[in-house]
């Protein structure tokens, strides 16, 4: 019987790259929080000597004022909590409005400036070089002090399409009231999204399997239509409309957009939309010339040859620069307290902080707020970049 031989132990050796990489990684994890805690316990420290309370108990405090806007009901005698909510939901209006905007006037901006015609290729160059380079706070003060606020009042207001009212008090508009339908028609409409996505799969695959075309886009739309519709006729309407009607100086009824939303939105989404535009240009004009001389030789014209060959492979270079400027759009609507629209900086940063000196704490979560939302876009639009990327066969 042979004896075995064991393997010398190795050991543990500086001059093994693992080793040392694991004890960097030890040390740097034990200076941060060690700089952490340090930072903690000073900051307490100076808080207890000069008697500052700390801690989010203010948070349960009545606020005592009142709000231009707010997307839930709010009176001054509720919470700073629920101050912090109406500030975050403004924050993600302004966002959610202005990415949608900023993303289709940006793509109509960036295919114009591949026109062949001289007139539209011009407008839009010019349109992209002078938005771009004014600062977007002078833009935001711009569309508040120099368009909405120079409009008339309520009493002549500028009417369109029956019941929409321009002033200097903000655009006054039919409210949507929810009805005891209203449920069933969102389930409705679930329904019918559901519908559509599997009507799409099997379209695919039938395209896959015999090469016949299926018309996607009017059966969708059909679906789209007929469910909610049936809906409709057995429950009834969903909703009811309210009018807005002027009485004595001003608008009652309906939903109101303030001059503060207006030109917030509008200034972020001409901005933002001129970046938009240079990174749908670029993104188009990195795929190969051959591949719209394919599109020709097949017989597709210019339109489905963008839509259907260049956008999607152009779409793998124009997300990662697309995802920034989302991000840089978020952010910017913290401008909005140069005009005091009602976002998280200007009413939880700035009302509640100087109300209740509790600057750590309010300050901590308004960088949270955006922080959150800003990791939220970037999850999102990778998990979309990760979709359209080329996978290899």
């Amino acid at each position: 019987m042979q004896n075995q031989i064991s393997a010398p132990k190795q050991r543990l050796s500086l001059s093994d790259p693992k080793v040392r990489a694991w004890l960097f990684q030890i040390i740097t994890v034990v200076a941060v929080v060690a700089m952490g805690w340090y930072l903690f316990d000073n900051t307490q420290t100076n808080l207890q000597h000069r008697g500052i309370t700390s801690g989010f108990g203010f948070l349960e405090n009545s606020a005592g004022f009142g709000i231009a806007q707010h997307l839930i009901p709010f009176t001054e005698s509720d919470t700073y909590a629920r101050v912090f909510l109406i500030g975050l939901l403004n924050t993600l209006l302004v966002t959610f409005i202005g990415v949608i905007l900023a993303t289709l006037l940006g793509f109509i901006v960036g295919v114009a400036r591949l026109s062949n015609n001289w007139i539209i290729n011009k407008l839009a160059t010019v349109y992209v070089e002078v938005f771009r380079n004014i600062p977007p706070l002078l833009q935001i003060l711009f569309w508040y002090f120099a368009v909405f606020l120079t409009l008339p009042g309520p009493r002549a207001a500028h009417g369109f399409l029956g019941s929409f009212f321009v002033s200097s008090r903000g655009l006054n508009m039919p409210a949507a009231i929810a009805t005891d339908a209203a449920w069933p028609f969102v389930i409705s409409v679930v329904l019918a999204i559901v519908a559509i996505v599997f009507m799409t799969r099997w379209a695919n695959k039938r395209f896959e399997a015999t090469g016949v075309p299926f018309h996607k886009f009017w059966a969708g739309l059909a679906l789209f239509i007929v469910i909610p519709a049936l809906c409709a006729l057995i429950f009834g309407a969903p909703v009811h409309w309210q009018l807005p009607e002027l009485k004595g100086f001003n608008f009652v009824g309906g939903w109101v957009l303030i001059p503060e939303l207006l030109a917030l939105t509008l200034a972020l989404t001409v901005y933002t939309a001129a970046f938009i535009a240079e990174i749908v240009r670029s993104g188009i004009k990195s795929v190969s010339h051959g591949q719209t001389e394919a599109a020709r030789s097949l017989g597709l014209r210019p339109g489905p040859t963008l839509r259907k060959v260049i956008i999607p492979q152009a779409l793998r270079v124009i997300i990662p620069p697309l995802t920034s400027q989302y991000l840089n759009l978020a952010k910017n609507s913290s401008l909005a307290a140069g005009i005091g629209y009602p976002e998280m900086v200007s009413l939880f940063a700035g009302t509640v902080l100087n109300q209740t000196g509790q600057a750590i704490e309010v300050i901590a979560i308004t960088m949270s707020v955006y922080l959150a939302i800003s990791i939220s876009i970037s999850l999102l639009m990778n998990w979309y970049n990760k979709r359209i990327a080329l996978i290899e066969r």
